[in-house]
């Protein structure tokens, strides 16, 4: 028994076209869009009467799947919860990335949150956190070469 790689991180949203729009300028590519419904999805996510659209996005070379999750049934009651860097549970993704300060300069222009200035880290990363839609964090590292 192994595990041979993460098939894809999927983020709930509420506003799927923002989220979307959020990645797609980060640079990943809309790979697949589609809407499921039906006994089996009720049975696998644990919920009843599921509906949801998606959005599947990659990075070009094709290493990276981000799943984008509305539910349109059942909604979640609870709305969209702030959370910071050290709140329990899966609370980032991080993106190897090229040009940090253009991507964080661009960011900023956009009104993206970005926790702190870019940070160097020894010798090895450039680092900076940022807080896309809906309170998704994402961690951006340019190797340092």
């Amino acid at each position: 028994m192994k595990i041979n790689r993460i098939d894809h991180v999927s983020i709930n949203v509420h506003n799927l076209s923002e989220a979307k729009a959020f990645f797609v300028d980060l640079g990943l590519e809309v790979k697949a869009e589609w809407e499921l419904q039906g006994e089996q999805l009720d049975t696998i996510v644990g919920l009843p009467n599921v509906k949801t659209a998606c959005v599947g996005l990659g990075m070009p070379d094709g290493q990276v799947w981000v799943e984008l999750v509305k539910f349109h049934s059942p909604s979640d009651e609870q709305g969209i919860q702030q959370s910071s860097a050290n709140t329990l549970g899966i609370r980032h993704i991080c993106f190897a990335v090229e040009d940090i300060e253009a991507i964080i300069a661009k960011l900023k222009l956009k009104g993206t949150e970005i926790f702190s200035e870019i940070q160097q880290y020894e010798e090895s990363y450039k680092l900076c956190y940022v807080r896309g839609p809906e309170g998704i964090i994402l961690e951006l590292a340019e190797k340092i070469k």
